[in-house]
């Protein structure tokens, strides 16, 4: 669904390291390793992670495409390394090993492990599970913070906060005056990324009483993008549409479980008089009175702030695990066990926003195009319209 920008991830769980590969951004973009950085570590924050995060302490390596400071018009190449690598050297050598190395054999329900291993012929689910950890969206993480800053350079910020895990809401609407940005400061200042302390308290203890039965909980959270002219996407052709480009990059987050935009499902019980935004004109510019779009009509952007709700399912790997069927015996048994987190919804909040960084800089170039860093600046300045 993207048209101008390609990105690759590559790199397992619990391998030497991450690799990734974004192609198609102009030159002249100015990025550096600490700007990535200080997304990754957002990726890294929230009440409810496990022991993981304990040991890695992720940086982006930029290996190539940038020189002194700017992007060169090629394909920016990137690694992650893993820490935990170290303790792992053998179950995940690239090369055969002599020793015996245990096999996992029992799938755990709402994991990639079973139909992976039906699909490919695995006889061992680590083959299946190393690829589709979440440990991949660190990646994801770091090119997509390649396409935030090129969006923050043109005047376009991506924020988010969490509004809700398991059964505890916060009801707290992201003030108006605030920009993305400031909006995720506040956001990162919580432990759960959330606006209300009071909402804050009621989901630590949620998800503390789920980690202390051996359980996980999942979430909601909002992802907010403003500064966005009109007529990115388009209407003429289904794959041309913004929502349905931003819908394929969001589930294709294997957490990810729904998605709103605007108003989403609470528009289905209201009439079209309190859903449909009505338009007017300041003098200057035409306005709109409300956003239940959610800054996005017939699949464009039409100015308004880009607003959608992602629902992550809780996390699959379980302390006490749901039951199971061994592969090879067919026994019954309890699923496999791996280090987890309890939940990691603050965390997804920041993958979303990456992922949402990925459509609108994609977006930007197909429409206003340039080589360079200073043609998009130049295009957008001579034909956007706000």
């Amino acid at each position: 669904m993207l048209k101008n920008i390609t990105f690759l991830t590559a790199g397992e769980s619990h391998g030497r390291g991450l690799l990734g590969i974004l192609d198609g951004l102009p030159a002249g973009l100015e990025i550096s390793e600490n700007y990535i950085g200080s997304h990754l570590a957002r990726r890294q924050m929230g009440h409810g992670r496990g022991g993981r995060m304990k040991i890695e302490k992720d940086f982006g390596e930029i290996w190539c495409g940038v020189r002194h400071g700017k992007t060169l018009g090629a394909p920016v190449g990137i690694l992650v390394k893993n820490k935990d690598w170290e303790n792992w050297t053998k179950k995940m050598s690239v090369s055969p090993v002599n020793t015996e190395i245990r096999t996992v054999t029992l799938p755990r329900p709402g994991h990639a492990d079973l139909a992976g291993i039906q699909k490919y012929g695995f006889d061992d689910i680590r083959n299946v599970l190393e690829r589709s950890s979440a440990r991949e969206t660190t990646m994801r993480v770091a090119l997509g913070s390649v396409c935030r800053k090129l969006l923050e350079d043109v005047g376009i910020e991506v924020g988010s906060h969490v509004v809700q895990i398991h059964d505890a809401k916060d009801e707290t609407l992201a003030p108006e005056d605030l920009t993305p940005n400031q909006l995720s400061k506040i956001a990162d200042s919580s432990p759960v990324r959330c606006l209300n302390n009071n909402a804050e308290q009621a989901m630590i203890k949620t998800i503390d009483d789920a980690k202390n039965s051996g359980d996980s909980v999942g979430g909601i959270f909002e992802v907010i993008a403003t500064g966005l002219p009109y007529g990115l996407g388009s209407y003429t052709q289904w794959n041309q549409k913004l929502h349905a480009r931003i819908s394929a990059l969001m589930m294709s987050v294997n957490a990810f479980k729904g998605i709103e935009i605007g108003g989403g499902f609470g528009g289905a019980e209201k009439f079209g008089s309190e859903v449909h935004d009505e338009i007017g004109h300041d003098g200057e510019k035409f306005i709109r009175y409300s956003n239940n779009a959610g800054g996005i009509e017939g699949g464009m952007s039409n100015a308004q702030p880009i607003v959608l709700r992602m629902a992550m399912k809780p996390i699959p790997t379980l302390i006490k695990p749901l039951r199971s069927v061994d592969i090879h015996t067919k026994e019954e048994k309890d699923a496999h066990k791996e280090r987890t987190d309890s939940c990691a919804v603050p965390a997804a909040s920041i993958i979303a926003e990456s992922m949402l960084c990925f459509v609108l800089a994609d977006a930007l170039l197909e429409k206003f195009g340039g080589d360079s860093m200073e043609q998009l600046k130049a295009h957008i300045s001579a034909t956007a319209k706000y």
